[in-house]
């Protein structure tokens, strides 16, 4: 049976994802460091894998993550007390299909999106 999801994200420079996720999100490297194009990052439950794509446009980039939390405000704090802002700008939404939701784009344009359910 499925058990769990580890989404694979482009990455160009695997210091400067590194230095996002680890440096401003607060997730850990989880033992990559034989693997100079690959990434692989946890944070409590969440573990996301990158793979080295030097060529990437960020422009054209449309790798996505959608997070659920628990603690919606406790995460968008910790977001903005890194220096990091909401994309689009605005910080939390209400969203009509019942979820407090917020995002950000990392270095290469990857989507994080961060959601709450609202019972």
């Amino acid at each position: 049976m499925l058990t769990e999801i580890h989404p694979k994200l482009p990455m160009r420079n695997k210091k400067l994802t590194k230095d996002f996720y680890v440096g401003k999100l607060g997730f850990q490297d989880i033992g990559t460091a034989d693997f100079d194009k690959y990434l692989i990052i946890r944070k409590e439950n969440i573990e996301i894998h990158f793979f080295e794509f030097k060529e990437l446009d960020p422009a054209e980039n449309y790798g996505q993550v959608y997070i659920r939390t628990n603690n919606i405000h406790e995460v968008y704090q910790s977001v903005i007390a890194q220096g990091l802002e909401s994309n689009p700008p605005g910080g939390i939404r209400m969203m009509p299909y019942r979820q407090m939701e917020f995002s950000l784009l990392d270095p290469d344009n990857n989507l994080l999106t961060f959601g709450q359910a609202i019972p």
